[in-house]
């Protein structure tokens, strides 16, 4: 698949909708909320992962997710590696 140009709104946005799907409430959504408080698990993140790559060709891999506690800190490490 092509890679789609990535502007980090859109990203953020997209990492956002992937967490809603995961079971996480959408008014909990800050970048301030850890994973664990959302029940964001380590099979949530391969999944975000796989989004990741199908839909924008960003390579996340899941020790890209090591010591990611908050979503802000899981939306910077993707960020850096788009």
């Amino acid at each position: 698949m092509a890679k789609t140009a990535v502007n980090a709104p859109e990203l953020e946005k997209r990492i956002y909708e992937a967490f809603v799907s995961f079971g996480a409430s959408e008014e909990d959504l800050t970048r301030d909320a850890t994973l664990e408080s959302l029940d964001v698990d380590s099979l949530d993140l391969v999944e975000l992962a796989q989004i990741l790559d199908e839909e924008y060709s960003i390579q996340v891999e899941s020790k890209d997710f090591e010591n990611v506690v908050t979503v802000g800190d899981a939306l910077d490490r993707v960020l850096q590696r788009a």
